[in-house]
């Protein structure tokens, strides 16, 4: 017996009448208002076990869990009672009954909790490029051999059965930092209307065993899914580095998933075009670069004179700028990268806003600060090409490096 005649009826009744689902609804809303939670939490569940999109019950068993909320205004008010272990309640044995229907309050300590494997169930971004070979300046020798190997054979479908000539296919795309190579795969998928997908090391590397490996096979998967496809795999010696190089085993195994992946043993890869990138073309796995895999390789280079114009007006189109030479500039630039020219740029307008809050009279942006700016900042690419100049001359036995050993000779890079 309790304190209230009327709730003891209404039990009386409800166990007289388990099914009567408005009954038990009632006697859940007088509980909850003489704060007795523990007990309305039961009734409320009874009734969510029959009926789960009960509002009235869901509504009931929020208020019984969280005492703090108003009670529910169908009972007449009552102080409420803190449901605490003073009261009495039991929790274990009201979780062990209730275990199917209202989860446990706290996790147990003595179970295995999985560890959180950060990409189970990712979906990578898939996206659509708005640009097109047309919007990459210069790189005429690099257009050409992304029109033999891949643009050519895609709007001749005819032509290709007749050859026999695959959509499948990989290319590595290699030269010095920020000259372009990312923004030429977004061209190339645009140019061929296709999906576009971007992979750097931080998308597939998992400190879980095996969890990388499921990663790049999930990426490749989706590739399929979504054909035709550019997948830029960035960075590439990151991710396939010589594998006579590695000291960790889990390194090797992803560099093997990726050879099984570029093969396409578990899916066809017909329709996904594999772009890769690299600044160190020496430092990846031989068997990356194996015919059918990224058998084809484009030196990507720094701009040259027209493109770099072309790059500081795209630079300067936003900001205020007055009888600036672009072609004076662009002559002395050579060698910068593209990522140089904005470092340019950028330099040159501290110069002119510094000198307009020195002054306190806003100028322009003029050819004295551009070239200052070039004065200050030295091209990025001489570290590279000082590295590639060994390579080309000491470690070319197979050719694969001829074009930048003709690059170099005809700039005279000693």
């Amino acid at each position: 017996m309790s304190d209230s005649p009327l709730i003891d009826s209404l039990a009386a009744a409800v166990e007289a009448r388990p099914d009567d689902l408005p009954l038990r609804l009632h006697l859940a809303e007088l509980l909850v208002a003489a704060g007795r939670g523990p007990e309305a939490i039961g009734h409320a569940a009874q009734v969510l076990a029959r009926e789960p999109g009960n509002a009235a019950a869901q509504r009931l068993m929020g208020a019984a869990l969280n005492p703090a909320a108003p009670p529910a205004p169908a009972a007449p008010p009552a102080p409420a009672a803190p449901s605490t272990h003073e009261d009495g309640v039991d929790w274990a044995a009201m979780e062990e009954e209730l275990g199917d229907i209202v989860p446990p309050r706290f996790a147990r300590s003595d179970e295995a909790v999985e560890p959180v494997r950060g990409h189970e169930d990712r979906t990578f971004d898939i996206e659509t490029s708005t640009i097109t070979l047309a919007d990459v300046g210069g790189m005429e020798e690099v257009k050409k051999r992304l029109e033999i190997s891949f643009l050519g054979p895609l709007r001749n479908p005819k032509l290709r059965s007749l050859f026999g000539k695959s959509l499948r296919g990989g290319l590595l795309l290699y030269g010095p930092p920020g000259c372009g190579k990312t923004f030429l795969a977004r061209a190339v998928a645009g140019e061929m209307g296709a999906s576009f997908i971007s992979l750097s090391i931080t998308d597939v590397l998992n400190m879980w065993v095996g969890s990388s490996e499921r990663n790049l096979h999930d990426l490749f998967d989706s590739a399929r899914g979504h054909a035709p496809c550019v997948l830029f795999l960035d960075e590439i010696d990151a991710l396939g580095h010589k594998r006579s190089q590695l000291n960790s085993s889990s390194m090797r195994t992803v560099v093997n998933q990726l050879l099984t992946e570029l093969d396409g043993v578990d899916g066809n890869n017909d329709g996904v075009f594999v772009l890769a990138a690299t600044n160190a073309p020496w430092d990846i796995d031989s068997a990356l670069r194996r015919p059918g895999r990224l058998d084809r390789t484009v030196l990507v280079l720094p701009p040259d004179k027209p493109a770099r114009a072309a790059i500081l007006q795209y630079h300067l189109r936003d900001r205020p700028v007055a009888n600036i030479d672009l072609s004076r500039v662009a002559d002395a630039t050579d060698h910068y990268s593209g990522a140089d020219l904005a470092h340019v740029c950028e330099t040159a307008a501290e110069f002119a806003m510094r000198d307009s809050i020195a002054t306190g009279d806003i100028r322009m942006i003029n050819q004295q600060d551009m070239m200052a700016a070039v004065r200050e900042i030295r091209p990025s690419t001489d570290g590279w090409f000082a590295t590639a100049r060994n390579v080309a001359l000491f470690a070319n036995e197979s050719g694969e490096y001829d074009d930048l050993a003709a690059y170099l000779k005809k700039r005279k890079i000693r």
